[in-house]
């Protein structure tokens, strides 16, 4: 049985945004959904006597939050199977726990709490940085939400930490039957053309091959298991945060892979993963590296 889709709900309207895009997603993929909805009304609530008649308020609204998102998905799309539940945990923990079984996490950019202002709701970037599945938050314009730029955008990191990004995007630009634009972001160290004033192009020639050379490797074995799909490559020197945050404005999902930390502290996203999660223009994907 194919692992399902699972999207966290909470009320609010990036949540719901997240459901849409959710539904579009497993209706591609052929997947599942499943809506979650993580709060500790039991914890709070307890005292409410089991003969009183009335539920208690955060369990009712819990419901009515699930349902609606349930019945938004059923109207975007009939043919995704839609399951729906509500679990006594922190949003975090109930989130990370069903990422252990999840074919992805799906999460709006913003939450309903007091903090709903921030750029990056707290429960979505702790999530992404800590799950056991790709992690998609749902942010961006109206262009990339819909998906109709018709392209993929994967920024190529090192191999220990984005070969399972790399199989991702590959699988995500075979379903959409979209463009793959691979992306590899160099700099040539200023002590480099500081040592070497007379020979200012030839250690940059270094770094762009280095990276010409390192999107070679990546994607040989890949691009063969995926022969329809159309891929662009490209090294681009700069600060791999701004050159994909640029280059995020003409695509429908940006990809990156992230390492995974041995112990309590999850994956190890950097500041690539922090600058696109706040500001991207596109729906985000975070992918662990599986040891």
């Amino acid at each position: 049985m194919a692992l399902p889709l699972v999207v966290g709900v909470d009320g609010s309207d990036a949540s719901l945004l997240a459901v849409d895009w959710a539904v579009d997603e497993a209706a591609r993929l052929g997947l599942p959904l499943r809506l979650l909805y993580a709060s500790l009304w039991e914890r709070y609530e307890g005292a409410v006597s089991p003969d009183s008649p009335e539920d208690p308020s955060e369990e009712v609204m819990g419901e009515n939050i699930v349902g609606s998102a349930a019945e938004r998905a059923g109207r975007r799309n009939a043919d995704v199977k839609v399951s729906s539940e509500m679990v006594p945990e922190e949003a975090v923990d109930g989130l990370l726990r069903a990422s252990h079984n999840a074919f992805a996490l799906v999460t709006g950019a913003r939450g309903r709490g007091a903090l709903k202002e921030l750029l990056l709701g707290s429960v979505s970037l702790t999530v992404a940085a800590r799950a056991h599945c790709p992690v998609i938050v749902v942010r961006g314009d109206k262009a990339g939400l819909d998906g109709t730029h018709e392209r993929i955008l994967l920024g190529a990191g090192e191999p220990s930490s984005c070969r399972e990004a790399v199989r991702f995007a590959f699988d995500e630009a075979e379903a959409r039957k979209c463009t793959l634009d691979v992306v590899r972001a160099w700099r040539c160290p200023a002590h480099e053309t500081a040592d070497h004033p007379l020979l200012v192009g030839e250690p940059a020639h270094y770094h762009e091959e280095q990276a010409s050379t390192l999107l070679d490797a990546l994607l040989h074995d890949v691009v063969v298991d995926h022969p329809s799909v159309r891929v662009r490559r490209t090294t681009v020197e700069g600060p791999a945060r701004k050159v994909l945050l640029n280059r995020s404005a003409a695509a429908d999902l940006l990809i990156i892979g992230a390492r995974r930390r041995h112990g309590h502290f999850g994956l190890q996203l950097g500041r690539v993963g922090h600058t696109l999660l706040h500001y991207a223009d596109c729906p985000v994907a975070i992918v662990p590296q599986r040891d």
